[in-house]
């Protein structure tokens, strides 16, 4: 498929070169989806081919809309009559997507292949980018106009975390409830699932996801879609917990999650697990904290909680950090208080030459929340480094209490 403006998949005339599911997300006309390649299927006792066929399979399930993709010069083929046969069973639509036509000449190739039984097909050719405003109107047209509602008034939790960090066990003790299950074999959670309840009159629905792993690291069938819906959680959630092991070390790997935060712009909560196991004294909890402030550069903001999911201890030291992030995620400040601010920022410590140029700020105004998003007008973004970016950034902190949020500062030039 070639849906995006990057290569996310390699290409060959070698068939079977595809054998991983690559997934992303696009968009066409307002709506976006994520679209997953799969490998190549042939009848054939090709290196992989068994893998491949799984793979597939996994996909023809997930799918709202499958795009069966055919080579118009290879034209109607037994392997292509195979995967047909495949899909007629599923429940699932699909489209006819009649590959490589890179000319006139090949497009009277596309009408062998209504013999499939799936409409009418679409012609296109990946590489050349033709066809493809028709087919992705198709795609759109098949999505319809149904929007998943969301239930506004609860406070919508994600729970992510490098596998077998203690996710699941840290759902149910927040529950109360043996919800998911819980197994001392990473993985075993695949699906984000998501539960509902109140707690001291608070509305939250928690979503207990897959654990996130590097993308090297993705090997078995289902684990990139575990993958894919962990994302998708942190996308719809207000506040995500970031999990990590106690009696560990920090790694990499969590550094990753939590790099997702920072992508997805979202409020969140540093949840040290497995506390009940480390070997601590009074000064073990703050150096803990330090170390992943240090490591967590871009979460200096973020409340640092400590827990043990499995004995059930501490939990209660969630809900008024989830509380507090929640309320910064959400926060608007007043025109004139935040242009006081910028004011006397820049009063306290002007600008520094830049590009030849110095910054002269006009005024600042808010456009957004979830995360709270600022607007200043200057005479000239370029002018401004972005170590003064920062400083602006920590003064408004400092004036207002943005914990546990990300806050966004826009430059525009100033008409």
């Amino acid at each position: 498929m070639a849906c995006f403006k990057s290569k996310l998949s390699i290409t060959d005339d070698q068939p079977g070169v595809t054998r991983d599911r690559i997934y992303a997300k696009t968009e066409w006309l307002t709506k976006s989806f994520a679209v997953i390649d799969t490998g190549g299927i042939e009848i054939s006792d090709a290196p992989f081919l068994e893998q491949i066929k799984q793979q597939a399979d996994v996909a023809i399930k997930e799918a709202d809309l499958i795009l069966f993709v055919v080579d118009s010069r290879a034209g109607l083929t037994d392997d292509d009559l195979f995967i047909a046969k495949r899909l007629y069973p599923t429940d699932k639509d699909v489209v006819v997507v009649v590959n490589k036509v890179d000319n006139l000449d090949l497009k009277q190739a596309i009408y062998e292949f209504y013999a499939l039984g799936f409409g009418d097909p679409i012609a296109v050719s990946a590489n050349h980018g033709i066809g493809m405003g028709e087919l992705m109107d198709e795609i759109v047209k098949h999505m319809g106009d149904e929007v998943e509602k969301e239930d506004d008034d609860s406070i919508k939790i994600a729970v992510i975390g490098y596998p077998n960090v203690g996710k699941s066990s840290l759902t149910n003790a927040i529950l109360g409830q043996e919800r998911v299950i819980v197994s001392e074999i990473a993985g075993t959670t695949r699906d984000a699932i998501d539960t509902p309840f109140t707690k001291d009159k608070v509305k939250y629905t928690i979503i207990d996801t897959a654990g996130i792993k590097k993308r090297g690291q993705v090997y078995e069938n289902t684990e990139k879609y575990s993958v894919l819906r962990a994302l998708q959680a942190i996308e719809r959630c207000d506040v995500a917990l970031i999990v990590v092991d106690g009696s560990r070390d920090i790694i990499a790997q969590d550094l990753h999650v939590a790099g997702n935060i920072q992508d997805y712009a979202k409020a969140s909560v540093v949840v040290v697990n497995k506390w009940d196991i480390v070997d601590k004294d009074e000064k073990t909890m703050k150096k803990m904290t330090e170390k992943i402030y240090d490591t967590f550069k871009f979460l200096t903001y973020t409340e640092v909680c400590y827990v043990s999911a499995k004995e059930n201890r501490r939990i209660d030291t969630l809900f008024p950090a989830i509380n507090k992030a929640f309320e910064s995620y959400n926060k608007r400040i007043p025109t004139n208080v935040i242009n006081d601010i910028l004011v006397d920022s820049v009063a306290m410590n002007p600008p520094a030459i830049f590009n030849k140029g110095k910054a002269k700020f006009s005024y600042v105004t808010q456009v957004a929340t979830k995360p709270p998003t600022f607007v200043v007008f200057v005479n000239d973004p370029n002018y401004i480094h972005f170590s003064y970016q920062r400083y602006l950034e920590n003064q408004f902190r400092k004036a207002f209490d943005f914990t546990g949020t990300p806050i966004k500062l826009i430059f525009r030039k100033k008409d």
